[in-house]
């Protein structure tokens, strides 16, 4: 297997485009890229492209990836569209990792991409419902709607002050799970609803100083604590929004990067995808499965870790996924983030870019923008949120859900080497 470097990294602003189409998107995010890395169109040899729900939103199936990229002038080379849920582009930039550490080609280009945002909020909330069993999803969002009425008035009778009533709003089919899994955090553990906010208001201040995200509002934790409720104990500030949106990366390797003579080359060290199973709930999770996988691939251990994009569909996903990657101890996630260590300037930032939460959640460009922002960190470009001295990066980016995990993980390790 041959080494593999990420020589470029562009992407959209996130947000809602309604007077955009996908085409539009993919080649901002494109050229941004080829433009970062400092070559053109024309020596990209492979693409691999991801997108979870074009072909319900608009009915563009099976080559979503060689209609984006045709327009652009991309033509006459090998195009895989990956649809994998929340983990599209993250997939897509596995399956093209191992292209070029194949030998197969030398130069890959990853794109993830998706229009989301709709005036129909029936319509796409039910976007992501599609990315469960569609068999069995609506019975388990009923039976958690009730668990969630239930937790927060046994909240409410025992005096806790952040359960106290809110303005409600409707979520999506995700944001009951997220709640669900929160739910039995608390229970289990201890998390409180008031470590989910500092959670949230950290990631609502990085984003202040990302020119991508979609929302660039700080917010303290005490206004978190006082917004609308989505579902208890999450309120809108600490769930992702849907979006539209794209990310592209440019990969290639290392003869190809001598050759061009690339600055700030930033190597893979380890990509690795999985996916869920039936387990109990005291058994490890995807996460922790995985993260071994791909500490041990890549050479290092979460102390080697300086910076890290973690998949935070809600803040719960943050403080859980911190735990799972091994950044501190099981049931500790939400001390963890209270005691300061995952906000910037602490022992590990922990989602720079303002994450899922405030950067916004286009599900098909969500794994590459986590890339993306991860090469900025580590080239020393992420103005207004760099982390210092970060050289060892890590992406982790779940996508759908089947039981009490997700249907699929990637984690990737980057590190700069120059």
């Amino acid at each position: 297997m041959r080494d593999v470097y990420v020589i470029g990294v562009g992407m959209t602003k996130f947000g809602k485009h309604m007077d955009r189409n996908m085409k539009s998107l993919a080649a901002e995010a494109v050229n941004n890229a080829l433009t970062h890395a400092g070559i053109s169109k024309e020596a990209i040899q492979v693409a691999t492209v991801g997108n979870a729900y074009q072909g319900l939103v608009t009915g563009q199936e099976s080559i979503r990836g060689q209609v984006a990229l045709r327009a652009m002038g991309i033509g006459d080379i090998p195009v895989t569209n990956v649809e994998n849920a929340c983990a599209s582009s993250s997939s897509a930039f596995q399956v093209a990792w191992m292209d070029v550490a194949l030998g197969l080609h030398d130069v890959g280009l990853v794109l993830g991409m998706e229009k989301m945002y709709m005036e129909d909020r029936e319509k796409r909330l039910k976007l992501f419902s599609s990315s469960s069993d569609i068999e069995i999803i609506e019975m388990f969002v009923k039976a958690m709607k009730e668990d969630a009425e239930r937790k927060k008035k046994e909240a409410e009778a025992k005096g806790v002050s952040d359960a106290k009533p809110k303005k409600k709003v409707g979520g999506s089919a995700f944001m009951e799970i997220y709640a669900m899994g929160t739910r039995i955090h608390m229970d289990k553990y201890g998390l409180t609803q008031r470590q989910l906010a500092i959670v949230s208001a950290k990631n609502h201040r990085n984003s202040v100083n990302n020119p991508h995200a979609q929302y660039r509002e700080a917010y303290t934790v005490e206004e978190v604590l006082a917004a609308p409720e989505i579902t208890y104990p999450l309120t809108r500030p600490m769930c992702s929004p849907v979006g539209d949106g794209a990310a592209a990366v440019i990969i290639c390797s290392k003869e190809y990067m001598k050759k061009i003579g690339a600055t700030k080359p930033v190597k893979v060290l380890s990509t690795v995808i999985g996916g869920g199973m039936d387990r109990g709930l005291d058994d490890p999770d995807l996460g922790e499965r995985l993260s071994k996988i791909a500490y041990e691939k890549a050479g290092v251990g979460p102390q080697d870790i300086d910076v890290a994009e973690l998949h935070d569909a809600t803040a719960f996903g943050e403080i859980y996924n911190s735990e799972s990657m091994g950044f501190c101890p099981k049931g500790e996630g939400g001390i963890f983030a209270e005691q300061g260590h995952s906000a910037l300037g602490g022992k590990l930032p922990l989602n720079p870019s303002g994450g899922l939460e405030s950067k916004g959640h286009p599900v098909g460009a969500t794994g590459a923008a986590q890339i993306a922002e991860l090469v900025w960190q580590l080239r020393g470009e992420a103005t207004g949120r760099q982390v210092e001295k970060a050289r060892t990066a890590l992406a982790e980016n779940g996508g759908g859900n089947i039981g009490v995990e997700e249907a699929a993980m990637v984690i990737t390790i980057l590190q700069s080497d120059f």
